[in-house]
């Protein structure tokens, strides 16, 4: 579904991403593993064109989308819950959810859309009208997920969405996205909590220093000695 050919990245002269090369299987759950500073958001950036690679090319669906600008991406068929989730403070949640079908505006659509998202999240549902600055951690987390789904999404990119939230909410987020998952959508896990998330992925990417240090099923990223050393210890 992407994939990503020899990709390098650079801000000003620091590069970040050093020849990228990934691909995803649609359907399916993938996971990007890595450190602060191994350039997982900046991955993210690139595959929605925030920023533009100096070298490679991306794939999606056997189309090239590098060229593209970021609305033209998103439409597509690519959704993204940023890190940090980045809601619309001041908006209500139905405000916030309109914002992530803003390629499409049908009113009966929308409608269907948005109870989707309610029978998701129920609690989005009782707090349609509140504004999101006033919600917790985990009710914005919701919302962030709501929203990007309201675009119908093929493939979710999830960036370390289980950040700042308490424990019983990121096991409720990683059970979030396996059901998101079964009902469709491929979903890319962005994530430091790797022994969460090699639990719900299928395949996944270690990526150091800018660079893809290892891949491979979840199953043989777990017993890699890089993996275990440095995440998966007790």
């Amino acid at each position: 579904m992407l994939e990503l050919r020899g990709v390098s990245t650079r801000y000003g002269p620091i590069t970040m991403l050093r020849g990228v090369s990934l691909s995803l299987a649609e359907g399916r759950i993938a996971c990007l593993l890595g450190p602060n500073g191994a350039g997982k958001t900046t991955l993210i950036r690139t595959v929605l064109g925030i920023v533009k690679p100096v070298e490679g090319e991306i794939l999606f669906e056997g189309r090239r989308i590098d060229r593209l600008r970021t609305h033209e991406i998103v439409a597509l068929g690519i959704g993204v819950v940023p890190e940090g989730r980045r809601v619309f403070p001041r908006m209500t949640v139905e405000e916030n959810l309109r914002m992530g079908a803003f390629v499409e505006w049908a009113p009966a659509d929308l409608a269907a859309r948005r109870d989707r998202v309610f029978s998701l999240f129920p609690r989005l549902a009782e707090r349609r009208r509140q504004k999101a600055a006033t919600m917790s951690g985990g009710e914005q987390a919701m919302l962030a997920v709501g929203r990007a789904l309201m675009g119908r999404p093929k493939l979710l990119l999830l960036d370390e969405p289980s950040l700042g939230l308490a424990p019983v909410l990121v096991e409720q987020l990683f059970t979030m996205a396996q059901a998101i998952n079964r009902s469709g959508t491929t979903v890319f896990l962005v994530e430091q909590n790797a022994r969460k998330t090699l639990e719900i992925a299928h395949h996944g990417f270690l990526l150091q220093k800018g660079e893809i240090a290892g891949s491979g099923s979840a199953a043989e990223l777990a017993a890699s000695p890089i993996v275990r050393h440095a995440y998966l210890r007790a």
